[in-house]
C-alpha cells in the first residue's frame, strides 16, 4: 500500500457512520464557507500555504489555456505488446515485474466543468512509470445528475472491458468524477468492474458551497442530500479498494474533511495532502508517485485479467 503524503496523515478503514445533516440555510452555508476560507487565509502566511496558493493559481491559468485542447476526444490504439525492448527502464521494470498490473487499464474521470486536460500531468507520469493503458474521457459539462452520469460511466467502462480483455480496471476521479465513480461502485454494481478507485478532492460528504447554487447537481452535492443519504445506506462489502486524497487547503470542499470517505462497509483509506489547492491535486508529484505505487500492487485475490489473456495491451499515446 501507499505511504502517507508528506506533511499529512492517513487513516485506514474509517468505520464511523455519518449522521444525516439537518437543513442549513444558504446564509448559514455562506457563513461556514467564510469561516473555512478565513482559516485558509491564515495558512497563506506560511511557506507551505504560499507555495500551495501559487501552484493553484499557476495551474488554473494553464488549465484555461489548454482547456480547448481538452475538448478534443482522445484516440487510443489497441495493439498487443509482445516485447519490452523499446521501453525505458522505469516502464520495463513494471512490465517485467507484473505484466497484469502494468496492463490493467486506468480510467481518469474529470470533475465539474472540466475536461480530460486536467489529467495532462498525471497521465504522463503514470505512463512514464510503466502503465500501458491510461485512458481519459470527457463527459458533458452540462451534467446535472450524478446518478445519470454514473450510468453513462458504466457504459464507458463496459466498452473498455470489451476492448482490452480485462474484467476489472482502476479509476482515478478528480472532484465530481470521483463521486460519480463511487456511486457506480456502491449502487450500480461497479465493484465487479473497478478494482481500485482513487479520488482527488471529491466531496464524499458534500460541500456547503453547493447550497449557494440553485441547480439540481449542486443540490445533490449539499451535505445531507438524498444522494448522500443513499450512499450512507448499508451495502455489501464491495471488492473495490478506495483511496481518498483530501486537502486542508481545498477551496471548494467546505468543510475540507468532507473529502474523506466515511462509511463502515467500504475498505477506504484517507490521505491528507497539506496546503494543496483543489485543482492542483492531480499535478501533485507525491500523489502521483503514491497512486503509481498502489496500482502496481494487485492484492492476492484481486486479479483484473481475464483467464487466458497473457499479453500486455498497447500503451496509450
Amino acid at each position: 500500500m501507499m505511504s502517507p503524503a508528506s506533511g499529512g496523515a492517513s487513516n485506514a478503514q474509517v468505520v464511523h457512520n455519518a449522521e444525516p445533516t439537518r437543513p442549513v440555510s444558504p446564509l448559514h452555508a455562506l457563513i461556514q464557507a467564510g469561516v473555512s476560507l478565513a482559516r485558509d487565509a491564515k495558512m497563506l502566511l506560511t511557506p507551505a500555504g504560499l507555495h500551495g496558493a501559487a501552484l493553484e493559481c499557476g495551474w488554473v491559468a494553464l488549465q484555461i489555456a489548454i482547456y480547448p485542447w481538452g475538448l478534443l476526444t482522445e484516440t487510443h490504439d489497441h495493439v498487443d505488446r509482445y516485447g519490452v525492448a523499446d521501453l525505458p527502464p522505469a516502464r520495463r521494470a513494471l512490465v517485467t515485474g507484473d505484466v497484469e498490473a502494468a496492463g490493467t487499464p486506468i480510467l481518469l474521470v474529470h470533475g465539474m466543468v472540466e475536461n480530460h486536460a486536467i489529467f495532462t500531468v498525471l497521465k504522463r507520469q503514470l505512463l512514464r512509470r510503466g502503465f500501458g493503458r491510461v485512458i481519459s474521457i470527457n463527459y458533458s459539462p452540462l451534467t446535472n445528475d450524478i446518478r445519470a452520469a454514473a450510468t453513462e460511466l458504466s457504459a464507458e467502462i463496459e466498452a473498455i472491458v470489451a476492448v482490452t480483455g480485462y474484467e476489472r480496471i482502476h479509476v482515478v476521479g478528480h472532484s465530481l468524477g470521483g463521486l460519480i465513480a463511487r456511486y457506480y461502485v456502491q449502487r450500480l454494481g461497479g465493484d465487479e468492474r473497478i478494482h481500485t478507485l482513487v479520488t482527488l478532492g471529491t466531496p464524499h460528504s458534500g460541500s456547503e458551497l453547493g447550497r449557494l447554487v440553485p441547480v439540481q447537481l449542486c443540490r445533490q452535492l449539499t451535505p445531507g442530500s438524498d444522494l448522500y443519504l443513499e450512499l450512507q445506506e448499508p451495502t455489501h462489502r464491495p471488492n473495490t479498494r478506495f483511496v481518498a486524497y483530501w486537502s486542508d487547503f481545498d477551496q471548494l470542499i467546505v468543510p475540507h474533511t468532507n473529502a474523506r470517505i466515511d462509511h463502515p462497509d467500504l475498505s477506504a483509506r484517507n490521505v491528507l495532502v497539506h496546503a494543496n489547492g483543489h485543482l492542483a491535486l492531480p499535478i501533485n508529484g507525491r500523489v502521483a508517485h503514491e497512486i503509481a505505487a498502489l496500482l502496481s500492487q494487485l492484492d492476492a485475490d484481486g486479479t483484473t485479467l481475464r483467464p487466458g489473456i497473457t499479453t500486455l495491451p498497447a500503451r496509450t499515446t
